[in-house]
């Protein structure tokens, strides 16, 4: 049988393919951008005759909808891998799940059956001429979860961009669903001068050169904005957006040092506009590979001055970072921060950089504290962190004692807040407070 007619006998109605979720099944969804939207609202229109299926995804993209009804948790309940707006409040109410583990071994607990996949959900690109759809902006643990599930449901997207790497051929696929839509798009965010001041500081960090692996926000994108006199640069990550198809349009990014993929951008997914993904679309530049590869800290620890530019909630005076938790409540998740912060500690001429404000809720409170706050988690541990920047400053942390640690963390805290923790710090011994003054 040729594989247009295994393609055609797989081709059905929306209604018919999520028909063949049943009760008790785990469900994994494709990631971010990649979430095949149609047949997650399919799966809530059908709740009526399911119970406890459980819906695995890390960023949720759609409007989340079995997370924000209540009682729907009885017919569909989400396990999140990493929590985000639509989601935060279900986990904190106990209708929803979270599971913390690192980005890089997501794809593990799928194929080692640690959480054994009835159900993938999965959106691709039309097939080629050899009957190969791509995974288009998400291979991370979509392509693992849609490997290891019992049946695969797949939505082919005449408008998904097909990306070069890793795709699934029309023959793995169990249930086909076509549909001509946009890919979920996510708007550049608002730059102010506060994310300007803390790009400016994490931009200088950044030699020729260098190879990049940063997230998604203003201050990843105000980063960006500052790189524009700088050579030669890569890419070298979990995932990107606009602001670099920008840097490699003015000729600052070439990949040309990126020296385990030489002119190549290495991703795992990739979240933005139209403008990014007609950008990757049958680029071959463009290297999509699964999150155990990009993530993996024996893989990406190879990559040649690796930058690591991630972001946190809180960091305390000892220099334990929290990304994830505010208190007790899951924020977020730790995603590939660790992944990163390690690789960029064992590659050659390396840096990892935790970038934040130095306040929050409208400059109320300080974002370096004494201790995290009560229930708030370590998502990066002091002995991995690198630099921390604020807007207030730059402070290396590798190889400094306690004491040390407290007093350049005090000193790029907002000044507003610097006498209070000199005082804190003091009460607890962590600091001479005579030393701090002679220091600066």
């Amino acid at each position: 049988m040729s594989w247009q007619q295994e393609y055609e006998d797989k081709r059905t109605s929306l209604e018919n393919a999520v028909n063949a979720v049943k009760s008790g099944d785990r469900v994994v969804v494709g990631h971010a951008a990649g979430e095949p939207v149609i047949l997650v609202e399919e799966l809530v229109r059908q709740k009526d005759r399911l119970q406890n299926v459980e819906i695995v995804h890390m960023v949720p993209m759609g409007n989340c909808e079995y997370c924000q009804v209540k009682g729907m948790e009885n017919h569909i309940r989400h396990n999140a891998i990493f929590a985000g707006a639509p989601s935060r409040k279900a986990i904190a109410q106990n209708r929803a799940d979270y599971t913390p583990v690192f980005f890089s071994e997501v794809p593990r607990l799928f194929k080692d059956g640690i959480l054994p996949v009835d159900i993938a959900f999965i959106q691709v690109s039309p097939p080629d001429g050899n009957g190969n759809c791509s995974y288009g902006v998400s291979v991370d643990y979509t392509k693992a979860a849609a490997e290891s599930a019992k049946i695969v449901i797949a939505e082919v997207n005449r408008q998904c961009p097909r990306t070069a790497g890793l795709g699934m051929h029309v023959s793995d696929i169990d249930h086909i669903v076509e549909t001509d839509r946009p890919v979920v798009e996510l708007p550049p965010p608002k730059i102010t001068e506060l994310e300007e001041k803390i790009g400016a500081n994490v931009a200088s960090l950044v030699e020729d050169g260098s190879n990049l692996q940063l997230g998604i926000g203003a201050i990843p994108d105000a980063v960006l904005s500052f790189l524009k006199d700088k050579k030669d640069l890569g890419i070298h990550t979990e995932m990107f957006s606009d602001g670099v198809v920008d840097l490699y349009q003015k000729g600052v990014i070439t990949n040309k040092f990126n020296n385990l993929n030489p002119g190549k951008f290495t991703a795992a997914f990739l979240m933005g506009t139209k403008k990014l993904y007609d950008f990757v679309d049958n680029n071959p530049d463009v290297n999509m590979q699964p999150v155990d590869h990009t993530n993996n800290i024996t893989v990406a620890g190879q990559v040649n001055k690796l930058v690591s530019i991630n972001s946190a909630i809180q960091v305390d005076l000892f220099g334990q970072v929290c990304a994830d938790t505010m208190g007790y409540q899951q924020f977020s998740g730790v995603g590939g921060q660790v992944d990163f912060v390690r690789a960029a500690s064992i590659s050659r001429g390396g840096k990892s950089v935790i970038a934040m404000p130095s306040t929050a809720k409208g400059g109320t409170i300080s974002r370096i504290v004494l201790n995290l706050a009560e229930g708030a988690c370590v998502t990066t541990s002091r002995n991995d962190v690198h630099y921390v920047v604020t807007e207030h400053g730059i402070t290396d942390l590798r190889g400094k004692t306690v004491r040390q640690r407290a007093t350049e963390l005090i000193n790029i805290a907002h000044p507003d807040f610097r006498e209070e923790l000199e005082k804190q710090a003091t009460k607890r011994g962590l600091i001479n407070a005579k030393s701090l003054y002679n220091m600066r």
